[in-house]
């Protein structure tokens, strides 16, 4: 799952994106509320943390702003703002939590995983594909039932391959999606992370579901789908 700190105070954004980062949530960062507004109108978030106090545009005009443009957008505001008619007015105004500053991480993680509880359909925060199941709010990951552990980057990829699932995907979209990167054909990062998934997800089943197809990418699928 993708989440946009939006947070003028790049050290303490830097912590929560650590944080999060290695609860395997891809993470991105906005130091500034032109630049929140923009990136969460944009881009597919699945939550947004708020500071109200941000330069060149305040979080309130934020929050109206993604209301208009993503309704159902999850939204948790964090900041040092601790009085009654900033909760009001920031709960009125379409915020679905509020956490005042200073916080403790476990607290904003379980929050996080409330928020992405209810704003999903159970079809939506658990992929499956065959007798491989990730639940992307919880953060787990089973083929046949038994635990597979993965870092953060291979969960962020996995998660990619099973939304796409029986979807070819290029190097060059899985970079940009996965890594946020601008694709370089010099790079065998894609490489290498799914030989990695595939020592997890596919070594010891008859049955393999990550396949490479030539001239394009990669594909998930169950056999049947291969292709040719």
């Amino acid at each position: 799952m993708r989440i946009l700190i939006a947070e003028d105070d790049s050290a303490l954004a830097g912590y929560v994106r650590q944080g999060l980062e290695a609860e395997h949530y891809t993470v991105d960062m906005a130091l500034d509320g032109e630049q929140a507004r923009a990136m969460g109108s944009e881009v597919d978030y699945d939550l947004v943390i708020l500071d109200l106090n941000l330069p060149k545009l305040d979080g309130v005009s934020v929050l109206r702003h993604l209301r208009l443009k993503r309704p159902s957008l999850p939204v948790l505001i964090l900041t040092q703002r601790i009085r009654v008619e900033d909760r009001v007015q920031c709960l009125d105004t379409g915020a679905d939590d509020y956490l005042a500053k200073p916080f403790s991480f476990s607290e904003l993680s379980a929050r996080i995983r409330a928020l992405l509880r209810r704003s999903h359909l159970p079809s939506e925060s658990v992929l499956v594909v065959e007798d491989l199941k990730l639940d992307r709010v919880e953060r787990r990951t089973e083929r046949s039932g038994r635990r597979i552990e993965l870092t953060a980057k291979e969960f962020a990829l996995l998660e990619y391959l099973m939304r796409n699932a029986g979807r070819r995907v290029s190097r060059a979209m899985i970079i940009e999606h996965v890594w946020n990167l601008t694709f370089d054909t010099t790079t065998n990062v894609v490489d290498v992370y799914i030989n990695y998934l595939r020592r997890k997800i596919d070594d010891g089943h008859a049955r393999k579901l990550i396949h490479t197809v030539r001239g394009v990418g990669y594909e998930l699928s169950s056999p049947e789908g291969v292709p040719a």
